[in-house]
């Protein structure tokens, strides 16, 4: 390391040490409106950090007093800006109850439900937060429907809403690929009674009529005509609800597969 270099990282380490030591001694004061002045400075200086540590110490020594709410925003604020999203959600979510008349409720109510999006994962992972998220954007709307965040609002529920209906496409979709024929019809029946104005309604529709089929086929004697009917009634439906479907020549067969299968059922069930 060159002369140069030594003196710069020296210089560095001087600065930030005096840095701290300043910090120190301003944790350890008594002077609260310095410390009040102090955090702001802080936080504008997105030095969240150190403006946590002062805001912390603030809330309860201005508790009752208006300040105390300005103070609790600026903290919530700073653990969204750090990335903790959990945190910062359950902060704005109190300020918002426990501050309902403020000029930053309907604010911190939005971004309480903006963190539980912020948290949802991608659609593969586990969804409970992008359920929490969809229940705390409805629950802004319902409690400010002229808020201008509104058509932001129903953005954001529409794209948790597709996530959760791609994740649930894709464990019926894994289940039919399993050979699970009965966890592929529950799943598939999930998928169309939760989503049913969905694109994909057609396709889990058919694959369950496939499973159903296969189903039957692979049942005990006493659950093959139970359904294999299943599987018929699920056949003329899908007809009279997709009578275009590309789907159809396909599934015409496995109706097919399914008469003779229901023939040989009755046959066998009558001796002949």
């Amino acid at each position: 390391m060159n002369h140069f270099l030594k003196n710069l990282l020296f210089v560095v380490l001087v600065l930030a040490l005096g840095s701290c030591g300043k910090f120190d001694k301003l944790v350890k004061s008594s002077d609260y409106e310095l410390k009040y002045q102090k955090a702001m400075e802080y936080y504008n200086k997105h030095n969240y950090t150190n403006a946590i540590t002062l805001f912390q110490e603030l809330i309860p020594v201005f508790k009752g007093t208006e300040r105390a709410e300005e103070i609790y925003y600026y903290f919530s604020y700073c653990h969204y800006y750090q990335g903790d999203y959990s945190l910062a959600g359950y902060h704005f979510r109190n300020y918002y109850r426990t501050y309902s008349t403020s000029k930053h409720a309907e604010e911190c109510a939005y971004m309480n439900a903006y963190c539980y999006y912020l948290n949802s994962p991608k659609y593969s992972l586990d969804q409970q937060d992008t359920k929490y998220a969809m229940q705390e954007m409805q629950i802004f709307a319902n409690d400010f429907p002229t808020s201008a965040k509104l058509d932001t609002v129903n953005q954001i529920i529409d794209k948790l809403r597709s996530k959760l209906e791609k994740k649930a496409y894709e464990i019926t979709k894994q289940y039919y690929n399993l050979s699970d024929w009965k966890a592929s019809v529950g799943s598939g029946e999930n998928f169309v009674k939760d989503f049913p104005e969905s694109i994909r309604v057609e396709e889990v529709r058919y694959l369950i009529i496939k499973s159903l089929y296969y189903l039957a086929e692979n049942s005990i004697e006493s659950k093959k005509l139970e359904r294999v009917d299943k599987a018929i009634e699920n056949y003329l439906k899908f007809v009279d609800l997709h009578p275009s479907s590309n789907y159809l020549r396909e599934i015409e067969s496995i109706y097919s597969g399914c008469l003779k299968l229901k023939d040989k059922i009755n046959n066998k069930s009558n001796g002949l």
